[in-house]
């Protein structure tokens, strides 16, 4: 699953990097322990709208970050509370289910994200581990979002098995899209099965596991030093395959 992560890219450099309009008028902030409910930036591709709120079809398609709550309350949700459980979407069956399948078709969205925080227990002790690109470069989770009567946009993160190393740490991880299958995820219809494929070995390989301090547990703490190393910890062996 994916439970917690860090988002700590300025606008402007996502701005860039997903060649997007920031329409979070000026919500976006840096967040070193992202956890559920919170409100989160994604990268959305709709056709823009005139003045009255008519969608523009003749007009080309824009991507824009915008601000949503993470947890996806379905449109038929009687309390928005629901969101709070519907955190993650598991990719092998979001076709087929009801609070889920209409966004993976028309509504789908990108998750930016430096990394993502997972915990190993060892007996009555529990290590956190952080699983970020070696470079610093920003992940893409893929996400479906929607509106709760017209007012409440959310947004869930699919995920798939876990992979290689990664599987030392947890049995799932988020379903993270390379730059070239943004595109096409984010345009809606077609086959979205056909883009929710594994990362490549290279990919895999690009992401680093590493521990990190016990204070990123409490949703309470944030800032630069919860990613900082803790003092005798094991990073699990880097073997991929």
């Amino acid at each position: 699953m994916c439970g917690r992560y860090a988002a700590t890219k300025d606008p402007a450099k996502l701005i860039e990097e997903f060649d997007a309009i920031d329409l979070t008028e000026g919500h976006a902030r840096a967040d070193h322990n992202v956890a559920p409910t919170k409100n989160v930036v994604t990268v959305v591709q709709r056709h823009p709208r005139d003045e009255d709120g008519e969608v523009l079809e003749d007009e080309p398609a824009e991507r824009s970050l915008r601000m949503m709550k993470w947890g996806l309350v379905p449109f038929w949700a009687k309390d928005p509370s629901v969101g709070s459980r519907m955190i993650n979407t598991r990719a092998e069956t979001a076709a087929e289910k009801p609070a889920f399948r209409r966004a993976l078709v028309s509504r789908r969205c990108l998750v930016p994200a430096d990394g993502w925080f997972e915990w190993v227990r060892d007996g009555k002790r529990k290590q956190a581990y952080y699983m970020t690109p070696r470079d610093s470069s920003v992940l893409a989770f893929a996400g479906i979002w929607t509106m709760w009567r017209e007012q409440l946009l959310t947004c869930s993160v699919l995920t798939t098995a876990a992979l290689g190393t990664l599987t030392e740490v947890h049995d799932r991880m988020p379903l993270i899209l390379p730059p070239e299958r943004w595109s096409g995820w984010l345009a809606g219809g077609g086959d979205a099965a056909a883009l929710m494929q594994p990362l490549s070995p290279a990919e895999l390989a690009a992401i680093e596991v590493r521990p990190v301090r016990p204070d990123v547990g409490n949703v309470r703490n944030n800032g630069p030093h919860l990613l900082a190393p803790p003092e005798a910890v094991p990073t699990p062996e880097v073997t991929l395959f």
